[in-house]
């Protein structure tokens, strides 16, 4: 993590496996199921290269039209079932840990913060999208 930023974490359990749970978290295909803050917002497609060096993206839209962003990066470190550690197209860096405890698993995301909002704000997002991303995998 930079030195210079705040630096954000957010943390869930998920009652699943590691491997489910990674499985979930990586291909586009449930990507696009669960990464959202709000039922107002989706994300139409992904792509994920999941290497050290790969490359990713995800489309984040608001599904009545009005707004949208893509939101995407490298892969600095990928551990398997592990660790993802990847820089996002604006230079922050983002660490997710993963730690299975046989039929659950413990998620910490780390981010840095970026300056145009609220600390407080980005982590209630990031939270919602992990929250989601927590009863997406239980439920399926």
């Amino acid at each position: 993590m930079s030195t210079t930023a705040i630096v954000i974490t957010v943390k869930t359990t998920v009652q699943a496996p590691v491997a489910k749970v990674w499985e979930y978290w990586n291909k586009p295909e449930h990507i696009t199921k669960w990464c959202s803050a709000t039922e107002e917002w989706h994300t139409p497609t992904a792509t994920n290269d999941l290497r050290t060096g790969g490359s990713f993206s995800s489309r984040m839209e608001a599904k009545d039209g009005s707004m949208g962003f893509d939101f995407g990066g490298v892969y600095d470190e990928v551990r398997e079932h592990e660790y993802i550690a990847y820089t996002m197209g604006d230079g922050r860096k983002v660490q997710v840990k993963f730690t299975g405890n046989s039929n659950s698993t413990d998620i910490e995301e780390s981010f840095d913060a970026e300056s145009m909002n609220p600390a407080e704000m980005q982590r209630a997002g990031w939270q919602a999208i992990l929250d989601n991303f927590k009863k997406y995998t239980e439920q399926h």
